[in-house]
């Protein structure tokens, strides 16, 4: 009879465990919840995305020694796409692209870099125009990287690793 008052009371104890078990999970999982929603609109505030940071790959190590620029000549004047306010927006400025001198394609292309400026404005502005004055502001490398990912695919090659723009917004 004392086995089977003993084993009653463990089975008791057991589901009693099993009970506060669950109720401490849920509590647990909602406030996780609550903590991943705040650090979600933390990372939106300041412009962080959740996947990463932006392609690491196209982020090669040049060394400055091979590293030449070229700059768009004349100001840029870049329509914005109409934000939350109903105005146009542009932004005016100047855009260099940095070049990698020991690779490859940097004598192929380097020398025609002038007569290809059109295109490269082109890319320039149809990326920008994505964008309100708002978001160019603050995704500045996420602009900078789209920008790059164009110009790459235009020549084929990513003997330019890096874009440089000084834009004023209005």
């Amino acid at each position: 009879m004392k086995k089977n008052l003993l084993s009653i009371i463990i089975l008791a104890l057991l589901v009693v465990n099993i009970v506060l078990s669950a109720i401490m999970m849920i509590s647990v999982s909602s406030a996780t919840k609550k903590t991943a929603s705040l650090v979600a609109d933390i990372a939106a505030v300041i412009g962080l995305e959740i996947e990463g940071l932006p392609d690491s790959n196209l982020a090669t190590s040049v060394p400055m020694s091979e590293t030449e620029v070229y700059n768009i000549t004349g100001e840029l004047t870049i329509p914005l796409k109409t934000g939350e306010d109903g105005k146009s927006h542009f932004a005016m400025g100047t855009v260099s692209l940095s070049m990698n001198s020991a690779h490859e394609d940097y004598a192929t292309y380097s020398e025609t870099m002038a007569t290809k400026e059109g295109l490269i404005k082109d890319i320039i502005f149809s990326v920008m125009a994505n964008y309100t004055m708002e978001e160019a502001k603050s995704n500045s490398a996420a602009i900078k990287n789209e920008i790059i990912q164009e110009i790459q695919k235009l020549f084929g090659s990513d003997f330019i690793f890096a874009i440089s723009y000084s834009f004023l917004y209005q």
